[in-house]
């Protein structure tokens, strides 16, 4: 295993973060639903500018309760991108629902609004497009197709906390949008995610998909009531210590954010000489939070020898993401839709993810901006 001296992330945390946990784990109760999640939950539909937030222990589950939520039929459409995290496209599947691929736009790398709108058909009943990398797809045109074709709209915002476009937060566009919490991302809790939306219907379902299906009018640890269960649920709670670390990572935010672009600007600032080198876009009117730092390059070719020299300088790398149609899993389904896919399959080709995260120094940037002059001078 490569000892990186520059990995890809990693987390910032302070004596806040371990006064909250630690608050909770030495009152030696309500490890489970405490008030943290409760105060968790309204600290970040404040910030998103929702009305509710559900939180979850994953933003997968927290996907998966989603399409639940909105009664999602069996075997019936829902429109989703292949370049993506693969949860985005199984949480179809966990609901016996039939993902459908829909290529990519290069300006945003989110889904194409006009190959969007004629892949609609009778059976389909969702489109899930995600916001890429800490930028926005092109959510607004999205949205008026959905509400034309009187679909569902389902934000996969898992990377974009933060961000926004023409004032207005990741996570407002759809009848429900999700957010991750896992290590990588900007607000990370270890893992963990959410939900917000508008309705009070689909917020109280939540609470009961989340929870075995039961009304918590009390807390189920600390109470002799007979419980009442009332639909079929899981158990997908957020923990409170979970809850606190967010909680207090939430408050600084907008301090991880600011290094984030702090650091892609000085970044973009040095490679953009290089004409062989895509760097990130922030469209006009939006803020890019820089989740991930993704340049783009020739060809697969040249990615491939990219990795592999940055892996000699002991530099991390990643492709974000590997098509999701062309998984050994997918494949077996019966999808093989390359032909269809052609933006898709070009950009994961291309792409490849630099190391980006709050502490990283002046050296650590010089260094990563040297290696890479390294590497195209001998191309």
């Amino acid at each position: 295993m490569t000892k990186w001296k520059i990995p890809l992330y990693k987390i910032l945390s302070d004596k806040d973060d371990e006064i909250a946990v630690a608050k909770v784990i030495k009152r030696g109760t309500d490890w489970a639903l405490g008030q943290e999640i409760e105060q968790f939950e309204r600290a970040l539909s404040k910030y998103v500018g929702c009305d509710y937030c559900a939180a979850f222990n994953s933003g997968t589950s927290a996907l998966h309760a989603g399409l639940k939520a909105l009664d999602i039929s069996p075997n019936n459409e829902v429109i989703v991108p292949s370049f993506t995290f693969i949860a985005t496209v199984n949480s179809v599947l966990f609901i016996n629902g039939i993902p459908k691929f829909v290529d990519i736009e290069e300006e945003t790398l989110g889904l194409d609004p006009i190959k969007v709108e004629s892949s609609i058909n009778k059976k389909t009943q969702a489109i899930i497009p995600i916001h890429y990398g800490g930028s926005m797809c092109k959510i607004d045109e999205l949205k008026k197709i959905a509400q034309r074709r009187k679909i569902k709209l389902i934000e996969d915002a898992a990377e974009s906390l933060g961000a926004y476009k023409n004032k207005k937060m990741a996570g407002t566009f759809g009848d429900i949008s999700i957010f991750s919490f896992a290590g990588n991302k900007v607000l990370t809790t270890g893992e963990g995610g959410c939900i917000l939306t508008n309705s009070k219907k689909l917020f109280e379902r939540l609470k009961l998909i989340r929870s075995h299906g039961r009304l918590e009018n009390q807390n189920y640890f600390n109470s002799s009531l007979k419980p009442n269960y009332v639909s079929l649920g899981y158990n997908w709670r957020m923990s409170s210590i979970t809850a606190a670390l967010g909680l207090s990572q939430l408050g600084k935010i907008e301090k991880l954010i600011q290094y984030r672009r702090k650091h892609a600007k000085f970044l973009s600032s040095y490679l953009k000489k290089f004409s062989q080198i895509i760097t990130p876009n922030e469209q006009r009117g939006s803020r890019h939070v820089y989740q991930l730092y993704s340049i783009r390059m020739q060809n697969k070719k040249i990615r491939d020898q990219l990795t592999k020299f940055l892996t000699k300088k002991r530099i991390m790398s990643k492709v974000f993401f590997y098509p999701v149609h062309q998984t050994k899993f997918y494949q077996s389904l019966g999808y093989n839709v390359k032909n269809n896919l052609e933006k898709t399959n070009i950009i994961s080709d291309q792409i490849l993810t630099l190391p980006m995260y709050p502490g990283l120094g002046k050296e650590d940037l010089v260094y990563i901006c040297e290696s890479l002059a390294e590497f195209m001078e001998n191309q």
